[in-house]
């Protein structure tokens, strides 16, 4: 192998990527971008560097080296995150491996944004970030909001010890508290006054369907139900109980529109637009939710 330089090897990258066919939406879109947070990792570059790298010389030693991570990623059709054991999101590093779904929430371009904003007041102090993950928008949601107090709950406690390690990374152990069980439960009689949550929701025909890619997360985090709704229902009709006079909900559902307005077509729903459009995450009030009936 001759030397080569960092474009050209990521373009290569590439074609290998496109021509296995492998599928993407862990953090990147298309090959292109796959293969450049692959090499550019391996290269131990920033992942925003490719212009002032594209034309440095890359040894032989180290393309085979590169190459050897994007035939893996190949084989194995584990996400990038997986292979490289990092995610970013908003710009944020987190810490990421199979026992947590790789982070990829809308939410964070909407705590980012301050889209969420206009919705809190100056007595929000409480906030839980429900199916929290690998913590990320747990982290997230202190980092905008540094007077709150965020609880960060999940049922897997594998998926907890990841989150465990975001916490620690990002120095928030004073401001975010980790708590295990099955969904509302995990919080006993806890009220907040902001809920985040980015629950499992992918309907079962869509699950039968889904990529390698996407198997390879944790079942738990994705797999919803006949049509997606089946912990929806659950934390819906129990969320008022959890929620103080003013709060409000702000949960994502994907591509799960159409099925979550034929379950709770009485509810005032309030859609918020993300780069993926006005379907992919919603906001309820807690009056919405009394007044919609959903309330156990």
């Amino acid at each position: 192998m001759t030397t080569t330089t960092v474009i050209k090897l990521i373009e290569d990258a590439a074609a290998r990527l496109t021509q296995a066919g492998v599928s993407f939406g862990h953090g990147t879109t298309n090959a292109f971008d796959e293969a450049a947070w692959l090499v550019l990792w391996k290269f131990d570059l920033p992942l925003d560097a490719l212009d002032e790298h594209a034309d440095d010389p890359v040894p032989p030693d180290a393309a085979e080296a590169a190459l050897e991570l994007v035939e893996e990623r190949i084989r194995t059709r584990k996400p990038a995150a997986y292979l490289t054991g990092e995610a970013w999101l908003q710009g944020v590093p987190f810490h990421i491996d199979e026992r947590a779904i790789v982070p990829r929430s809308f939410i964070a371009e909407l705590i980012a944004e301050a889209v969420i904003d206009p919705w809190l007041g100056e007595d929000t102090r409480q906030v839980l970030d429900l199916c929290t993950g690998n913590g990320s928008l747990a982290v997230l949601a202190a980092m905008a909001w540094p007077d709150v107090q965020v609880d960060a709950a999940d049922l897997s406690t594998d998926a907890l010890a990841v989150a465990g390690l975001n916490v620690q990374r990002h120095e928030l152990q004073t401001r975010i508290h980790l708590l295990q069980g099955d969904g509302l439960a995990a919080v006993g009689g806890r009220r907040y006054d902001l809920i985040l949550c980015n629950p499992p929701y992918v309907n079962t025909d869509s699950m039968n369907a889904l990529p390698a890619e996407y198997l390879a997360e944790p079942r738990l985090a994705l797999a919803g139900g006949a049509d997606g709704m089946d912990f929806i229902r659950r934390l819906l009709a129990a969320a008022p109980d959890h929620m103080t006079e003013h709060a409000v909900l702000v949960l994502e559902i994907g591509n799960e529109r159409a099925y979550y307005e034929r379950a709770f077509p009485q509810l005032e729903t309030v859609w918020l637009e993300t780069s993926a459009g006005e379907d992919q995450v919603l906001l309820l009030t807690r009056q919405a939710l009394v007044d919609g009936g959903v309330h156990a």
